[in-house]
């Protein structure tokens, strides 16, 4: 079964997280392709834009822990993960992401990577990370930070909070919110896109983004997660979720 399906449409390209045993999860093998076809796309004049949303109700429920647990924070520094969501996060051309269900920790933070997000009705969004022992490794805590402000992103990135999708677009996080399904809207916004001109797009995006992304502390963010995948409280927090229980931290 392909992890991530890719379809071709007039000017645009879908790819559908396709892990449904463990709600789109992304492992490494997911955001490889995720960066392979985005690239491709990058390169191809055809394509004007770009879609990513979620098979079977979700979007994706966050980063697949049973790569993370035995990561130590020597290979976080040398992971291959960073390399792919630069080119996800590179991607010059609009990216809209459809947000259905469970939009958690890496999933959250691939849907804050794209330009335009439409929450679905049911959507909930979330980095939970430090239930974990841990915290975002992608740029979450930075973009959200700039979305809705430091006590918000206290109450989501410290608290662990969920929150679902008509408070996520009160907040601004998404300025699409659906009465149901977010891929209907998504895909006839992203029709809407291919009809503007594709390199006032580009330019647009490009400085949208550089104007983002200035102020960002993405590299701290970075180095604080490595740091973090050596420490007891990390193993502690992976072996709790497995466990279903709550986990007994020791700030070790």
């Amino acid at each position: 079964m392909e992890q991530v399906i890719v379809e071709q449409h007039p000017g645009w390209v879908k790819l559908t997280l396709n892990r449904p045993e463990a709600k789109n999860a992304l492992n490494t093998a997911v955001l490889a392709r995720l960066a392979e076809v985005l690239a491709e796309a990058a390169a191809n004049p055809a394509i004007r834009a770009a879609l990513i949303c979620g098979a079977n109700g979700n979007f994706a429920a966050g980063a697949d822990i049973t790569e993370i647990e035995g990561k130590t924070a020597a290979e976080g520094a040398v992971d291959p993960r960073k390399g792919h969501w630069a080119t996800i996060r590179a991607f010059p051309k609009p990216l809209v992401a459809a947000v259905d269900g469970f939009g958690l920790g890496g999933g959250f933070e691939l849907a804050l990577m794209a330009d335009m997000i439409v929450l679905g009705a049911d959507a909930k969004l979330g980095l939970p990370e430090t239930n974990l022992g841990l915290i975002p490794g992608a740029g979450g805590a930075q973009r959200l930070l700039a979305l809705v402000g430091r006590a918000r992103a206290t109450r989501m990135v410290l608290g662990g909070e969920i929150i679902d999708a008509s408070t996520a677009y009160d907040w601004g996080i998404a300025a699409w919110l659906a009465s149901g399904p977010a891929l209907p809207e998504a895909e006839a916004l992203i029709v809407r896109l291919c009809k503007r001109a594709p390199l006032a797009l580009q330019a647009a995006k490009s400085t949208l983004v550089a104007g983002d992304e200035k102020a960002l502390a993405l590299p701290e963010e970075r180095a604080a997660f490595e740091r973090l995948l050596d420490s007891a409280d990390k193993a502690e927090g992976i072996r709790a979720f497995r466990d279903k229980r709550k986990p007994e931290f020791k700030g070790q």
